[in-house]
């Protein structure tokens, strides 16, 4: 069976067809002759009729995809339809903030349930936000403090001295994230910005000076391992992520590594976490699991000869049949 798959993205306009994760899945699809369809999460649309159920739509067009800069798709007439009933899988592929338009969207996906097979799970990617669901593995990572108090932030730089990291609870591909002096001298005042800019707490962690020797991205699919890259800062950076100006190289697992993805690998597959990225610092210190519109398959596939678009998508195949026998 041929599986019709609608992405749900940000515009196909602004995708970078050289390090797009998204991109690369719909290359892969494309390859396997799966008809692509792509809308924006603004369009979904509920309507119940009289108990008789409900049906979720979107306005969606049909598109092609290739690497070519400048023309990397062609798009069809937009048109409703129904995402119960015209295509058998969605990838929830829209980039956060994780916020409550995020949260929404996957209370409407989650209601597909049966129908048609919605990647990541949404029930678990609303469970499972970046820097809350790794506090299940917190014997992995560093010490850390959730809070929005500056006398526990205090409390906390007390008890581990030295330079602190102070970064947003749901924020993603580095933004906002900050490096606090062991004199914490500019501590009361990040604590007050991040207190009016955000309703939830923020995280605060020891900084870890292996952030130099980088902070790998590992991919697993269905919670096996299929491929990492070691990201590492640029000049005059401490952040290594891709889109900060940090750059990859190629990489192979630690022992620690082995030990973190054997713990949660069973907890992404039975929470129907197919795509899931965690981030590694030192080889030791989990810091990060990103379920929500996961990156780094481009890289890892350029680096290590392997095909992470492929695996996903077996994965993929494997659930909907699965789904179908009940």
């Amino acid at each position: 069976m041929t599986l019709r798959v609608a992405v749900q993205m940000d515009p196909l306009e602004t995708v970078n067809i050289n390090g797009d994760s998204s991109f690369h899945l719909m290359l892969a699809a494309q390859a396997r002759g799966m008809p692509l369809w792509h809308y924006d999460v603004g369009s979904l649309t509920y309507e119940s009729d009289y108990g008789a159920g409900g049906r979720l739509t979107a306005w969606a067009a049909p598109i092609t995809v290739q690497r070519v800069a400048g023309g990397h798709f062609t798009r069809g007439e937009y048109q409703r339809i129904d995402l119960g009933k015209d295509v058998d899988v969605i990838l929830m592929r829209q980039d956060p903030p994780f916020d409550l338009g995020y949260i929404t969207a996957t209370f409407l996906l989650e209601r597909l349930a049966g129908q048609t097979l919605v990647i990541n799970d949404p029930a678990s990617v609303r469970n499972a936000p970046e820097k809350v669901f790794v506090l299940d593995f917190a014997r992995f990572m560093p010490p850390t403090l959730v809070a929005r108090s500056l006398a526990d932030v205090k409390d906390f730089h007390h008890r581990y001295p030295g330079d602190l990291v102070v970064k947003p609870l749901h924020g993603n591909g580095g933004k906002a994230v900050f490096r606090v002096p062991a004199d914490g001298s500019n501590l009361g005042a990040l604590t007050e910005l991040f207190g009016q800019v955000w309703a939830e707490p923020f995280m605060v962690q020891p900084f870890l000076p292996e952030v130099s020797e980088g902070d790998k991205r590992i991919v697993l699919v269905d919670g096996t391992f299929v491929g990492a890259i070691n990201r590492k800062p640029g000049e005059g950076e401490f952040r290594s992520n891709l889109a900060v100006g940090g750059y990859a190289e190629a990489a192979t697992l630690t022992a620690r590594e082995e030990e973190i993805c054997a713990a949660m690998g069973p907890e992404l597959k039975a929470r129907g976490l197919v795509f899931v990225g965690i981030d590694v610092i030192g080889g030791k210190w989990l810091t990060e699991i990103n379920v929500t519109s996961p990156t780094g398959i481009v890289a890892i596939d350029r680096f290590n000869g392997t095909d992470s678009g492929g695996a996903i998508l077996d994965a993929i195949e494997a659930r909907h049949a699965a789904m179908l026998a009940g």
